[in-house]
């Protein structure tokens, strides 16, 4: 059995439900729409995102030959209450930390690799370092970027999260995944803020995500409030209109990723008022811990003041 062969057997034995590899090209071949977003200012605050490493893997790791792309279902089927004063959280938080989960699985893939010979470098990332893993991800076989900007997969659709695995090894690569979104734009016509303006941009000035998660001023931007339709954490939106998340996602058979009963059943006047304890009772272990407690209850009462 050929080594990428092995690697990918591995991948799938530790847990996560697709692997693909992306070879280094010998010349710089980053992907030059990062920084058409960055010149169009589409990254508000995220100052992160214009790391200059971002854009050359090589400076990430210099003698990067391949990236192994891991992808893990998260999807539950599990429905929030309709009501009005129900608060709206995105499915990837739902459950344990994502980060702590894959990085468990990363740490025990890039071990194996790193075992496989005394010159062998690995080195993983699963949303904490400056690689663009939607890129990679699409160049390893693993989906497509879709026109919200998220990577589709044939087989789960766009509930995943993605790891990569960089490595001095060169392995045989896997063909890159063709896109499959044809003519649907459900996802650019359903975000209620238009924060999709052309296929595959978005512009996190106008992302509900982005201003629940990210943004740190003491108010939201008038042109954000009417529309948050309840969400006070993350924005699934885009993704809950997608047809081949509708027609293909799947239970994941990951038991962290099952939901806390208070990230769907959370209420807008409780959350408005939770107190610093209580937020750090509920959401012990959660990814959401990256919204402060003082935005989450920012977030709700702008969902409140604006449905009076």
């Amino acid at each position: 059995m050929t080594l990428d062969t092995q690697i990918k057997q591995k991948a799938l034995e530790i847990g996560f439900h697709q692997v693909g590899i992306a070879a280094i090209a010998p010349e710089a071949s980053e992907d030059t729409r990062l920084q058409t977003w960055l010149n169009s200012g589409y990254q508000a605050d995220m100052s992160w995102m214009e790391n200059p490493k971002r854009q050359d893997i090589r400076q990430v790791m210099p003698d990067v030959q391949s990236v192994i792309c891991v992808a893990l279902n998260y999807y539950t089927p599990s429905v929030r209450p309709n009501s009005s004063t129900t608060a709206k959280i995105a499915r990837y938080g739902w459950g344990r930390d994502y980060h702590k989960v894959l990085h468990k699985k990363m740490k025990a893939l890039t071990a194996w690799i790193s075992s496989q010979g005394e010159a062998v470098q690995a080195r993983y990332y699963a949303d904490t370092g400056p690689v663009q893993d939607k890129v990679w991800a699409q160049r390893a076989g693993i989906g497509w970027i879709a026109k919200n900007g998220n990577v589709i997969t044939r087989e789960y659709g766009s509930w995943v999260f993605l790891g990569e695995v960089l490595t001095n090894l060169s392995l045989p690569p896997d063909r890159p995944h063709t896109a499959h979104c044809g003519t649907c734009t459900r996802c650019m016509d359903a975000c209620p803020t238009g924060a999709i303006p052309t296929p595959q941009v978005v512009d996190a000035n106008r992302c509900i995500a982005y201003h629940t998660i990210e943004n740190r001023a003491a108010t939201l931007p008038n042109a954000i409030v009417p529309h948050l339709q309840g969400w006070v954490a993350g924005c699934d939106i885009c993704q809950d209109v997608c047809p081949w998340n509708q027609r293909f996602a799947q239970p994941t058979d990951v038991a962290d990723f099952q939901p806390h009963p208070w990230n769907l059943t959370s209420t807008l006047p409780a959350l408005a008022t939770i107190t610093d304890e209580d937020y750090d009772r509920q959401f012990t272990g959660s990814a959401l811990r990256r919204i402060k407690p003082w935005m989450l209850r920012r977030n709700a009462q702008a969902n409140l003041e604006n449905s009076q």
